[in-house]
């Protein structure tokens, strides 16, 4: 028996049903849901961060999505407050390394 505790994709419990496994799963409540959200955007970030993997930056977005629709912020209301934040305070294009104020 392997145990996980971990938030999932929703064709994870039908993918290893179909490899032969019998998955044990409940849904969360929104409070738990949101927990386990924040939880697995630190994990994508670290599997980057490990990988350097263009996937796992794919996973990444998936989380900000979902918390974004948990949220009730669409991908465009998201767009519009990042493009606002870029337009005031720049992006980060030119490699600019902030050292010291003297």
């Amino acid at each position: 028996m392997k145990q996980y505790n971990k938030l999932v994709r929703d064709k994870i419990p039908e993918i290893m049903r179909n490899n032969g496994a019998i998955p044990v799963i409940r849904k969360l409540q929104n409070h738990e849901y949101i927990k386990e959200l924040n939880k697995k955007l630190q994990e994508e970030l670290q599997e980057y961060l490990n990988d350097e993997n263009i996937e796992e930056l794919a996973d990444l977005e998936e989380v900000i999505l979902a918390i974004l629709d948990y949220r009730g912020i669409t991908s465009e209301q998201f767009n519009q407050i990042r493009e606002e934040k870029v337009s005031k305070r720049g992006a980060f294009k030119e490699k600019i390394y902030l050292e010291r104020e003297d």
